[in-house]
């Protein structure tokens, strides 16, 4: 018998209880800084080496923390279900949970590109400096998808999100666009699941949407109680 197709849009809330801050605080800054001067091609040209530091940190964080709870669950479902998680985070603590089918929308702190090329990408686990270049000396950069650039990955994960027999929303505040209309690509009559503990309003929605207002391991654990049977 053929799985249903689970496709999962994640955001920084699940990666939140494994230490992970997520993206913005309240008052706007990242981290301490304001995100036009980390996460956008212009703060990149203004201060290169303000954003590889920035990045460099987050790195190590990453190497310090391990999945939680609501990504083993995530992994555990493909026993069920053919998984598909799109993630708007940039760590890989789906991977390291389990995971085989994981679409990053804003790039990998795991891998850094060529300026000059950006189909030019490497693995890579430690510190990057302006010394960094690639073969033809061109300097390596994050790679991370920063405001005001494209999302390569969107064209597939709509595809997989109107393929979804249940999609689910958990740990994102569907703010940032253009991952937040990705739920408008599902089709008719396919169940929707919000797991979050503070949930947005999703205004026009086609599909009847279950709120599950908890975090991500407790919410992912009352999910996964829902659709197994």
């Amino acid at each position: 018998m053929e799985k249903k197709k689970l496709v999962v849009l994640s955001g920084a809330g699940i990666s939140a209880e494994s230490g992970i801050k997520t993206f913005r605080d309240s008052d706007g800054l990242w981290e301490g800084h304001d995100v036009m001067e980390v996460a956008t091609p212009e703060g990149f040209r203004k201060n290169p080496k303000l954003v590889l530091d920035f990045y460099n940190q987050r790195r190590r964080q990453l190497h310090e923390v391990e999945p939680n709870r609501g990504h083993l669950i995530l992994a555990e479902l493909e026993s069920h279900f053919e998984v598909n998680i799109i993630t708007q985070n940039v760590d890989n603590l789906h991977e390291r949970a389990g995971s085989s089918n994981v679409l990053h929308l804003h790039g990998e702190l795991f891998k850094v590109r060529s300026t000059a090329n950006q189909n030019h990408i490497l693995h890579w686990e430690h510190d990057l400096h302006l010394s960094h270049l690639d073969e033809n000396g061109h300097q390596l950069r994050p790679h991370i998808v920063w405001f005001g650039e494209a999302v390569p990955a969107l064209e597939e994960a709509a595809r997989l999100a109107s393929e979804a027999d249940i999609f689910v929303v958990i740990g994102t505040s569907l703010q940032v666009y253009p991952a937040a209309g990705l739920i408008d690509f599902t089709q008719r009559h396919v169940p929707l699941y919000y797991i979050d503990p503070k949930p947005a309003y999703i205004p026009n929605l086609r599909n009847p949407l279950e709120i599950i207002g908890l975090g991500g391991s407790e919410g992912m654990a009352i999910l996964q109680s829902k659709i197994v049977r």
